[in-house]
Order: structure tokens, then C-alpha cells, then sequence
């Protein structure tokens, strides 16, 4: 099992704020031999269409001394996770969850903008010091 990122449990109870039930600690999926295992996996109901909103999140802290880093290695486990999901669980949309300094630090500027749009990157933007989700991203 992969080591959880120092939010894991902070983005966890501010999903569950957010009227989130984590359905998975992580979301593990199984994908042409391969074994991916997401930080989390959750969903809700939509009353209005009477169906379920199935999500799986990929917590980061972008605590490192380079954001460019966390970026790259961030981005390649999102769309390498996104693929797994497409072929073996088509109906989760999958998020970046990102703390809310980073993102008004880093993700802000035009370039990063440009990659998010480019390689359509959800992000799910959260407090880690008041577990509460600030924006989602899409």
C-alpha cells in the first residue's frame, strides 16, 4: 500500500463536511494487470436525478521545495489514474485534490491554467486547516 499524503485525513473528513460518504480508503482498481490504488474514493445522491455522484480524489500537499515537481508528478498519476478509471469504472470523475495555498500560489499563474485546460484537470481545492473544500474545479 502506497504511504498516504499528510492531508489524506484532512481532505477525508472535508469531503465528509461536504456531503461526501467515502466509499473507499483508498479506491483500488485493477487495470490490464496493473494495481492502482487512489486516495479516495466517495460518492452522494443527487435527489434531483435520483442517482449517485461517484468520485475518486488524489490527495497531493505540494509541500516540496519545487511545485514543479509536485506538479509532474502529480499530473502523471492523474492522468495515468484517469485512464485506469476510464476502461474500469467509467462512471467516477476523478479530482487533484490541492491545498488552498498552493493552488493561489502555483496554480494561478497562466502556464499551470494553460496545462489544467490542456490535459482537463479537475481539481478539488481544500483548507487543510479548517477540513473544509474551498472550490471545485471543473
Amino acid at each position: 500500500m502506497a504511504a498516504k499524503d499528510k492531508f489524506h485525513e484532512q481532505v477525508k473528513r472535508a469531503l465528509i463536511k461536504d456531503s461526501w460518504i467515502i466509499t473507499d480508503d483508498p479506491l483500488k482498481i485493477d487495470s490490464e494487470g496493473k494495481r492502482f490504488e487512489i486516495d479516495l474514493g466517495a460518492e452522494r445522491l443527487l435527489w434531483a436525478e435520483r442517482a449517485k455522484e461517484k468520485i475518486a480524489i488524489e490527495v497531493k500537499s505540494f509541500l516540496n521545495p519545487s511545485a514543479m515537481t509536485d506538479f509532474y508528478a502529480a499530473m502523471g498519476q492523474f492522468l495515468t489514474y484517469r485512464l485506469a478509471l476510464s476502461r474500469e469504472d467509467p462512471g467516477r470523475t476523478l479530482y487533484l485534490a490541492v491545498p488552498e495555498d498552493a493552488y493561489e500560489s502555483f496554480f494561478e499563474s497562466d502556464f499551470i491554467k494553460l496545462a489544467i485546460a490542456e490535459y482537463d484537470l479537475l481539481i478539488v481545492v481544500y483548507d487543510p486547516v479548517q477540513e473544509v473544500i474551498r472550490q471545485w474545479i471543473k
